[in-house]
Formats: C-alpha cells, sequence, structure tokens
C-alpha cells in the first residue's frame, strides 16, 4: 500500500529549478519511496530525524531526503540535490 506523499516549501522551490533530465529521476525517487520508505538510510547525527534515498542520474548521484511520520503513513519530501554538500545545506 502507498505512503501519501507530501512536499515542503524547501523541496518545492530546488524541484522547479531541476533540468527536466532530472525532474524525471526524481519522480520515480519519490514514486519508490511511496511505495516503501524503508528503501533509503537513516541518517546519524544533527540529522538523526531524516531519511536519504541515494540515485544516479546523468553519472552524478542524487540524495532525496525526507522524514516520515509511521502512524499516518505520511512521507514528506524536505530537500533533493547532489551529493555535494547536501547535508550542509539541509541544516541550514
Amino acid at each position: 500500500m502507498n505512503w501519501e506523499v507530501r512536499q515542503t516549501r524547501r523541496f518545492a522551490r530546488i524541484y522547479k529549478k531541476l533540468h527536466d533530465n532530472v525532474v524525471v529521476e526524481v519522480d520515480k525517487a519519490v514514486e519508490a519511496i511511496a511505495q516503501d520508505p524503508d528503501i533509503g538510510e537513516k541518517k546519524k547525527g544533527d540529522l538523526s530525524e531524516l531519511w536519504v534515498y541515494k540515485f544516479r542520474c546523468l553519472g552524478q548521484l542524487y540524495l532525496l531526503g525526507y522524514t516520515r511520520d509511521d502512524g499516518i503513513r505520511l512521507v514528506y519530501l524536505e530537500a533533493v540535490g547532489s551529493h555535494e554538500n547536501f547535508d550542509r545545506d539541509l541544516k541550514r
């Protein structure tokens, strides 16, 4: 059963700036997360509530950060971006 997916403002701002090729891959990643939120890896330290799903697009590693509410089966999309400085940008 699919989980409900919602996006934060930060995710929406980043998403609309992405190139069309990357948008297709992000949509596939979101669908995979909606099917099974355990597919990602849980972060440690300051971002311990965040889960990250990694995928490749155009030879570059991208990360899709999300949080989840198991009680109501809801996934919040927090951010998407290349591997470089992903954690730093999320901490801001």
